[in-house]
């Protein structure tokens, strides 16, 4: 029998307010136990939440970014449940009303690109993002019998974004994991640090025979904090139900966590229905109104999306879909890009496609490959998108060569120095200056042909390779810093009289 998997998301994005959802306590991780956790967060007698303005302009900026509806008006409700970290007893929720709903994400599988064809897309419908409060944490010393409650994430604020069950694979979930996590964090409203629990997937794997139109039951995988793991966690869960209903049994509806060691999910509890949680409206919670002025704000902050940066980029300077796409990888790597294309304008007037994609080629290349080596974002690049430029037009004009260039860029990083002139101070302390000058360079050329004739012969007989030796020789006398392009051009229009 052929089995269909049928995918849908519960994705939990903190915002990245600095304060929590309903008190001014602090959302920075890290602290010790228990030192971010205010009267509100505690639940003591008497205290009341205040909506933080920041959470939910968050909120409605994920709604805009997906083609939402944003709920003129949103009410916070109460889901009660019972934990060690859930002082009230209850989490401070969106049910029927949530600020977000009936939204579109599209996203590219890419396991056909690796064949050389053309990524397949495919739209995701988003159900509804909605605003909550995040639980403390339940904390287990190792090597004792007791256990400690940390309420430091107790008031967190988070948009738990809700999917309808329409992806189909674990290549399609992580597709989408990967898209919406590159989402949030472009437009600025969580950090997607997943080890920090910043973004946090629950996914809800079912099975049902293909052709079959009723969905299967549904088991909830928790807390995935990995994309690999994610992907092993959908495999192994579908593997298991469709062996389960084959040798007769039946899934049941629950909760499970993904063991990455042993391959394998285990029961964690039975999966509570939305009645179970007794929902209704917080009475210390008035309706958060949003009206159309708000909704404009918010828009006018909207940044400019990857796919029409990509699509700009190809068009006006001529980048192709594969460097567009790793500029794009980042907003901080995609605005430092577009820093340096404005630099060179400011430098030369305008920028052509010739330095535009130089540019594309040295951040993806050299300057990619030294964050690498030394473990930093684009953010602490010691070399500005100013310094960077004018190494760039030095390449262009003929001032040094590619070669050079990389030993100027290496000491630029090393000095870390301020100046935007600092690539032109290092050719001129190092000597790197181009020999560009055509009557040196036949002078040299003339030297070169007369003390190797052995080699000028071969050439005109027919060896290709005699031309480089004699291209080398030149490069030799001049320590490398004659113009290799004039070089080749000079040498072949003496061989050739």
């Amino acid at each position: 029998m052929n089995w269909e998997i049928i995918i849908g998301f519960e994705t939990h994005a903190q915002l990245s307010t600095v304060s929590k959802l309903f008190s001014g306590a602090s959302t920075r991780f890290g602290a010790l136990p228990n030192m971010q956790a205010c009267a509100v967060d505690l639940a003591l007698p008497g205290v009341l939440p205040v909506a933080n303005r920041g959470a939910v302009e968050r909120a409605i900026l994920f709604g805009l970014a997906t083609d939402a509806t944003i709920a003129a008006q949103s009410v916070f409700a109460r889901k009660h449940y019972f934990y060690p970290d859930l002082p009230k007893g209850y989490q401070i929720s969106q049910h029927e009303q949530p600020v977000v709903r009936d939204g579109t994400l599209t996203i590219e599988i890419p396991a056909q690109e690796k064949a050389g064809q053309a990524a397949d897309q495919k739209t995701v419908r988003i159900a509804r993002a909605h605003l909550e409060e995040d639980a403390g944490k339940s904390l287990h010393e190792d090597g004792t019998n007791s256990s400690g409650i940390d309420l430091n994430r107790a008031g967190i604020p988070l948009l738990e974004i809700v999917t309808e069950p329409d992806l189909h694979s674990a290549a399609e979930a992580l597709a989408y994991a990967k898209a919406l996590h590159a989402l949030v964090v472009w437009l600025g409203i969580c950090d997607g640090n997943m080890q920090e629990g910043s973004f946090r997937c629950d996914v809800n794997v079912s099975v049902r025979p293909s052709g079959q139109p009723a969905l299967g039951t549904r088991c909830e995988i928790k807390n995935l904090n990995s994309f690999r793991f994610m992907e092993e966690a959908i495999q192994v869960e579908a593997r298991r139900q469709i062996k389960l209903i084959e040798e007769g049994g039946t899934v049941e509806q629950e909760t499970r966590l993904y063991d990455p060691e042993r391959r394998e999910t285990r029961a964690m509890r039975n999966k509570e229905d939305a009645r179970d949680y007794r929902y209704f409206p917080d009475p210390d919670l008035p309706s958060l109104v949003i009206d159309a002025s708000w909704v404009e704000q918010v828009r006018a902050a909207l940044p400019e999306f990857p796919d029409a940066m990509r699509a700009r980029w190809m068009a006006q300077y001529g980048l192709g879909r594969a460097d567009a796409r790793c500029l794009t990888a980042s907003r901080p790597l995609a605005a430092y890009y577009e820093a340096v294309i404005a630099s060179v304008s400011a430098l030369q007037g305008a920028c052509d496609q010739e330095i535009a994609k130089m540019a594309a080629n040295w951040m993806i290349g050299e300057l990619s490959a030294q964050l690498n080596r030394d473990g930093i974002e684009i953010d602490a690049c010691p070399i500005s998108p100013a310094q960077l430029a004018r190494l760039l037009a030095r390449i262009q004009d003929g001032t040094v060569s590619n070669k050079a260039a990389k030993d100027v860029f290496h000491q630029m990083w090393e000095d870390k120095a301020r100046d935007v002139d600092a690539a032109d101070r290092i050719i001129a302390v190092k000597g790197l200056k181009q020999i560009s000058d055509a009557g040196a360079l036949e002078s040299i050329i003339d030297t070169a042909l007369a003390e190797n004739p052995k080699s000028v012969e071969e050439f005109r007989a027919g060896k290709a390779k005699a031309f480089n030796a004699l291209v080398g020789q030149v490069m030799k006398a001049t320590r490398g810093q004659a113009n290799p392009q004039q070089v080749n051009q000079l040498l072949k229009a003496r061989l050739e009289q």
